[in-house]
């Protein structure tokens, strides 16, 4: 079945996670982010993704701003930078404008042409989202940027799902949802979309229920899918 809309995770599917700190440490005089960058974004990442999940659980919800700030402190510390007040802000700075993966724009375009509906459905704040759109240049090719705030929970809660049908009116089962998290991915397949595993690193497939319909390395072949 052709799928009818596409909706795309936001966060390490179409923006590149760990452009902030690459990019802090390209602009660090002393050498110091050189070495640590990576851990640095890998700590980030996973705090963050970890904090939205346990505040689900606990039913304590702040929005995602918050959780990216608490997860960085978190990592900074983890190696020796909480002090780094600069840094923090800087950091910050940089996550409102990560940098786009390099077919994203064309991919997007290419889809686009089909004359399908194309959305964002991520943890994201609204102005995140704008903020990050506007940088990579992809406000013209997206029909709705959807946050997890209009509900108050977060991935991979059915409420933040359902939220495609009523903006977008198009059924579950014709909508292709595509994630680079398969954590993300197994929450959408549970609610019946069908989906994409954006699998960049070439990491195992995650031991959960409802695998992924489709396994890419990168957007490019989405485009084929409409053929």
């Amino acid at each position: 079945m052709k799928p009818s809309a596409f909706v795309f995770d936001a966060y390490g599917t179409l923006f590149d996670v760990t452009a902030a700190a690459r990019r802090a440490a390209a602009d660090d005089p002393s050498g110091q982010l050189q070495q640590i960058w990576p851990r640095l974004a890998d700590d980030w990442r996973r705090k963050q993704l970890e904090y939205t999940w346990l505040r689900t659980i606990m039913r304590q919800h702040a929005d995602f701003a918050e959780v990216t700030a608490a997860a960085l402190d978190w990592a900074m510390e983890a190696q020796g930078l909480g002090a780094d007040h600069a840094l923090r802000q800087k950091l910050l700075a940089l996550y409102d404008e990560l940098d786009a993966f390099p077919e994203v724009a064309g991919v997007l375009t290419r889809l686009r042409e089909t004359g399908v509906p194309l959305a964002i459905l991520s943890n994201g704040t609204p102005g995140m989202l704008k903020s990050a759109i506007d940088h990579a240049g992809l406000g013209d090719l997206l029909t709705a940027a959807l946050s997890v705030e209009e509900v108050g929970i977060y991935k991979p809660a059915a409420k933040v799902y359902a939220m495609v049908e009523a903006r977008l009116q198009v059924p579950p089962s014709k909508v292709l949802f595509v994630s680079s998290n398969g954590w993300d991915v197994a929450g959408a397949a549970h609610f019946g979309f069908q989906t994409a595993w954006v699998n960049r690193g070439n990491a195992p497939l995650d031991r959960l229920p409802h695998v992924p319909r489709h396994i890419l390395k990168d957007l490019t072949p989405l485009a084929d899918l409409m053929k």
